[in-house]
């Protein structure tokens, strides 16, 4: 629960975090999205107390894998991580990608195993916080349970978007429904809701969202040629998000 955007503000793309393992969640700029708000200073302290900060991930890297024990939930510091699945033939099914300030891992909640492989897109770093001390925490501290039941539930609310967005949306409508949540979690930072740069793949956005890689790239190109977009490889800029919220018909998911 630690980034270092909170020294060091200047950097370009994002105030991109340098994975700085000596900042502690108080001083922490994402501390409002993943902790919850009402925790007194001397609470934070407690939290900050079971935190584990490892190394940084490399692009590719593995957080855990599905069949794995589940031991931590995670909270990630920077960069961007995708959570993947393997479905009943066996075929690769990306279900989630996780932001800065977002917690990963509750997967592992309901078996005691990992029923996802989680990964790096790009260099990041997460903050690993061990369950069985969280629970203990947790009953001293009556808001951070409620915090991760809301957690819980955000995920299982996430879920059920998503499958009503596959089954219903167009390509058209499932892609602007991506840009802007990504774009109202980067507005949660305190980042740019328009100018970003997208860490995942044309090839993990169509898996995501049950398209072919052909058809994500024809969508962002009819989004530009329209004047709702500037595309500029991965990065984007939305140059008119009113149109844009037309075109995913309000839809919340992801």
């Amino acid at each position: 629960m630690t980034d270092t955007i909170a020294t060091s503000s200047s950097n370009h793309d994002g105030n991109r975090c340098h994975h700085n393992p000596t900042v502690s969640c108080g001083d922490c700029r994402l501390n409002a999205i993943c902790l919850p708000i009402s925790l007194q200073i001397d609470d934070i302290d407690r939290v900050d107390e079971i935190i584990q900060r490892g190394r940084p991930l490399q692009k590719g890297d593995n957080l855990y894998r599905a069949g794995d024990k589940f031991q931590s939930v995670y909270a990630v510091r920077s960069g961007t991580l995708k959570a993947v699945t393997i479905t009943n033939d066996g075929q690769e099914q990306v279900t989630g990608f996780y932001l800065p300030g977002e917690i990963i891992g509750m997967d592992g909640l309901a078996h005691n195993n990992h029923t996802n492989t989680a990964s790096a897109l790009e260099t990041a770093s997460v903050c690993e916080i061990p369950f069985s001390r969280l629970e203990e925490l947790s009953l001293k501290i009556p808001t951070m349970q409620r915090h991760f039941f809301q957690l819980m539930s955000k995920e299982i609310t996430s879920d059920q978007k998503l499958i009503t967005m596959l089954s219903k949306n167009s390509a058209d409508e499932r892609v602007a429904a991506l840009l802007l949540s990504i774009s109202s979690r980067n507005h949660r930072r305190q980042l740019s809701a328009t100018d970003f740069r997208l860490p995942m793949s044309r090839s993990d956005i169509g898996n995501y969202l049950g398209l072919t890689i052909e058809t994500v790239s024809r969508v962002f190109g009819r989004l530009q040629k329209s004047g709702v977009l500037i595309v500029d490889k991965k990065d984007i800029c939305i140059a008119d998000m009113e149109s844009l919220k037309l075109v995913a018909k309000a839809t919340a998911a992801c």
